[in-house]
């Protein structure tokens, strides 16, 4: 008879060590990306603490993108959630300076190393570009 519950203790321990990894692993990247977005913001000139906030902070970078912070409701719906991720960051990539390959790639994909570059790098926010 098969048991979906762990029935050892060894079985009960590998569990509960990799959810601790994965904790662990997701505040790691958590922490990064706040970095990230508190120098975007800084250089945006938006106050860099609002990147610790989760929801906050989308609406901030809706507002990077050059939309009214209300556009950050469009998250919400499905499909257009997603679209509307792609169009955001591809305005954050031009308002940087950087092309539609950069922003796809760096900021779609691995946001977390697009927003390292962006944050760290000698890029500057200019919002006539948008």
């Amino acid at each position: 008879m098969l048991t979906s519950s762990p029935s050892s203790i060894t079985e009960q321990t590998s569990i509960f060590a990799l959810s601790g990894t994965t904790s662990l692993i997701a505040f790691a990247l958590y922490v990064l990306t706040v970095v990230a977005l508190w120098k975007v913001f800084t250089k945006a000139g938006h106050p860099g603490w609002l990147a610790i906030i989760p929801i906050v902070n989308i609406v901030f970078l809706t507002k990077i993108a050059g939309f009214s912070g209300w556009f950050a409701l469009l998250y919400v719906i499905p499909i257009v959630g997603v679209v509307f991720h792609i169009v955001v960051q591809l305005r954050i990539g031009r308002a940087f300076g950087h092309g539609w390959v950069f922003s796809l790639f760096l900021l779609v994909f691995l946001y977390v190393v697009g927003y390292l570059i962006i944050g760290f790098g000698d890029d500057k926010y200019r919002p006539e570009r948008l």
